[in-house]
């Protein structure tokens, strides 16, 4: 299998899934800074997602899997034992595809593109970081009760994919001062080895 990827954006979330899996992965570097996106190899990435971003997922058989949430998922059924989903079909699974959709929808589509385009104006941005601050409120308050991880004491991948998200809170100045138990989740799923592995391999294709 290849992960398509970009380098400080959400398709960090795959790759940490697929290290925490055990799953081996081919990587491609896609270039989105610029139109038409091309790979490192080479590739019209057009050809390959036409959506233009990442994550995509090519399998061996040729299938494409485009958006993070779906692959991530995908990844973590073929390594059930990791414990990265709960099985299809559990309350579990929907509490996870739930969290997913909230990160999804009520973070990531907040940090971008509204705090990446400064085209937008300051006016636009703060509305976007209050909201943030409210969304990021809900994620502490749950976090409240002691739970480890976003759905108690196991590392999934909806885990893989806040923290991905919120990395981004320094360079986008969003300021987790007033969240605890978020900052101390962060820092508890940055210091596992897989997500630190992904970081230094994608850092360090990077700099090749």
């Amino acid at each position: 299998m290849k992960l398509y990827y970009a380098t400080g954006t959400c398709s960090l979330s795959p790759h940490i899934v697929a290290i925490e899996a055990g799953i081996a992965l081919e990587l491609e570097r896609v270039d989105i800074r610029k139109i038409p996106r091309i790979t490192e190899t080479g590739a019209d990435y057009a050809r390959i997602n036409p959506n233009l971003y990442v994550p995509a997922l090519a399998l061996d058989d040729g299938t494409i899997l485009l958006e993070g949430t779906a692959i991530v998922q995908y990844l973590a059924d073929l390594a059930p034992a990791s414990g990265l989903a709960p099985p299809a079909g559990t309350m579990a699974r929907v509490q996870l595809q739930s969290w997913l959709g909230f990160i999804a929808t009520e973070l990531h589509k907040v940090f971008s593109p509204w705090l990446f385009h400064p085209e937008y104006g300051t006016q636009a941005q703060d509305v976007a970081r209050s909201r943030l601050a409210a969304r990021l409120d809900y994620v502490e308050r749950q976090l409240g009760d002691g739970r480890q991880y976003l759905l108690g004491n196991t590392f999934t991948v909806a885990d893989a994919y806040l923290y991905t998200v919120l990395s981004w809170s320094e360079v986008a100045k969003v300021d987790l001062g007033a969240f605890p138990q978020v900052r101390a989740l962060l820092a508890s799923i940055g210091d596992r080895p897989a997500v630190r592995e992904a970081i230094r391999c994608e850092a360090q294709r990077q700099s090749q």
